[in-house]
């Protein structure tokens, strides 16, 4: 078993490093990635896939498993046309990969951000104070709808429902008619920058708003037991199958079971919100 450092850009150079079991001991409970990571401008143009194909199927390694999102996995795709046996495994803080319930790091940053969220709404409680905070999110409101559900919040937005000013004061004018004399709202960064929402509040109704970016520390730290058990999961499937001769695939989770799409599905298909999520935090919230 080989490893490829950086990423596409460690396959443009050759750039493999022997795993054998002393170096992966441990890694397990462990956040990151010993391999690193990095984008690749280069693997964008043909040329250069066909150089990353021959540096593979030149170093002999019969099967190329690819953890990402679906840019990661359209780039396997290449490889896959080359000649070259891929496997791709979705691993993403976004949740949004189509055909799999659920992705490798997503549990992690839901407690990650409630751990936040919740000693925030300690403050909010005591100040008398509306908190907004933001969660990542660029495309995607997974992240924010659960961390509002699990947190309690009045409101949650996100980039997949279109955001309405009036709607979201109205909404914060009411809590405060039942007697709530602090909110939370959950923000998704692709709609808009914290900073802005806040403003936007502050000059449309008063309220005293603030602001806490959650940032990076989102993707950081130990994996949960969820995370731990499922990317166990999907590792082994991903190397059973391409012993077995499969290659193009993706491992995916459907009922609690280990399925394998093929890669298309992560690109050609938009993963939805659950609207059952979204109901709840219009009931639970007020």
């Amino acid at each position: 078993v080989v490893g490829v450092m950086r990423g596409f850009e460690g396959l443009l150079d050759g750039d493999f490093r022997p795993l054998g079991a002393r170096d992966v001991g441990g890694i397990i409970h462990r956040g990151g990635t010993i391999l690193q990571t990095a984008r690749s401008a280069r693997f964008m143009e043909a040329e250069w896939q066909d150089r990353a194909a021959g540096n593979l199927l030149g170093a002999g390694v019969q099967g190329l498993v690819v953890i990402g999102g679906d840019g990661s996995f359209r780039g396997a795709e290449e490889l896959r046309k080359r000649g070259v046996a891929v496997a791709g495994i979705p691993g993403t803080i976004d949740n949004d990969i189509a055909g799999t319930d659920l992705t490798i790091g997503f549990r992690t940053a839901v407690e990650t951000a409630l751990d936040a969220v919740m000693r925030l709404r300690d403050t909010a409680s005591s100040h008398d104070r509306l908190f907004i905070v933001e969660v990542m999110g660029r495309r995607s409101g997974f992240l924010a709808l659960d961390v509002a559900v699990a947190g309690g919040a009045e409101a949650v937005i996100v980039p997949e429902v279109q955001f309405a000013l009036g709607k979201l004061i109205d909404r914060l004018h009411e809590a405060r008619r039942k007697g709530k004399t602090h909110s939370l709202i959950v923000l998704a960064e692709g709609v808009m920058p914290a900073l802005d929402l806040r403003d936007r509040i502050q000059d449309t109704a008063g309220y005293d708003a603030r602001v806490t970016v959650l940032g990076h520390i989102q993707r950081g730290g130990s994996p949960c037991a969820v995370d731990i058990i499922l990317a166990s999961r999907m590792g082994a499937a991903a190397v059973e199958a391409l012993a077995a001769g499969k290659s193009g695939f993706m491992t995916a989770l459907k009922d609690n079971t280990i399925d394998l799409p093929v890669l298309s599905v992560s690109w050609e298909t938009k993963k939805p919100l659950d609207p059952e999520l979204m109901r709840l935090v219009e009931v639970l919230g007020l």
